[in-house]
């Protein structure tokens, strides 16, 4: 019970110290302006049948040509990432080569298990763009 009753002093003091920073903020004449600037953009776009994205294109017409936001997966080889560089790595073991250009190789990942990362990342004889 004891616990179930400290959660909620620690909750409520929370709440007062969030009604205090809303209050401060409320008070801010630059919050106040901003509010009042958005009520009214959203007023004259709602009378003139347009949505955001709309303004945002009469605004700035590339605004629909900008690469897809970060999280969304594009499987197009020209979404606009720099290609990674092409690293060649020689295992002084074996002899081996590999050529990659990510760290998901499995012959990398084996050698890294086997030797640890800093001895394989020291292996890499190439790095071409």
């Amino acid at each position: 019970m004891a616990s179930v009753l400290s959660d909620y002093l620690k909750k409520e003091q929370m709440l007062k110290q969030l009604q205090e920073e809303l209050q401060a903020l409320e008070n801010n004449s630059e919050l106040k302006a901003e509010l009042e600037f958005k009520e009214r953009l959203q007023a004259l776009m709602t009378e003139h049948g347009k949505l955001a994205r709309d303004v945002c294109e009469m605004l700035d017409p590339s605004y629909r040509s900008k690469p897809a936001k970060a999280g969304k997966v594009s499987t197009s080889s020209t979404d606009g990432r720099k290609k990674r560089p092409l690293k060649v790595y020689k295992n002084p073991h074996t002899g081996e080569t590999v050529e990659t250009r990510g760290g998901n190789n499995k012959v990398i990942q084996e050698w890294k298990a086997e030797f640890g990362n800093e001895e394989v990342v020291s292996w890499v004889v190439k790095v071409t763009e």
